[in-house]
């Protein structure tokens, strides 16, 4: 079940997808497990940022550097936080699931199915 309000994290995970910590409302909340180690939150609130999509830089930081938030922060540059959420909620509905991106092939895969959501 997508929990929309919870958006994406500030790295790109998909927090309104997250069946890991049902206690968890997300990377400001204060509860989120992962706050005292995350290398992308540290970095984004020292640049005062609410998201690494808002920085100007191309890094693979921290989870960066794995497929599916990098190409969700990539998709959001372009097309914004509402359209990733709403062809996740579209992907959900059709299949049950969303994207699976293949590493092999990179991102232009994930922004190819998308773009048609």
């Amino acid at each position: 079940m997508m929990k929309r309000k919870l958006g994406i994290a500030r790295c790109g995970l998909t927090c309104c997808l997250c069946s890991e910590n049902t206690t968890c409302n997300g990377c400001d909340s204060g509860n989120c497990p992962d706050n005292d180690w995350c290398e992308n939150r540290k970095c984004s609130l020292e640049k005062g940022i609410a998201h690494c999509y808002a920085c100007e830089e191309d890094c693979k930081k921290g989870i960066l550097g794995k497929i599916k938030p990098y190409g969700f922060t990539l998709f959001i540059k372009r097309y914004g936080e509402d359209k990733l959420l709403d062809c996740l909620a579209e992907r959900m509905r059709k299949e049950g699931l969303y994207i699976i991106v293949r590493e092999s092939m990179g991102i232009m895969i994930t922004l190819m199915m998308w773009r048609k959501c």
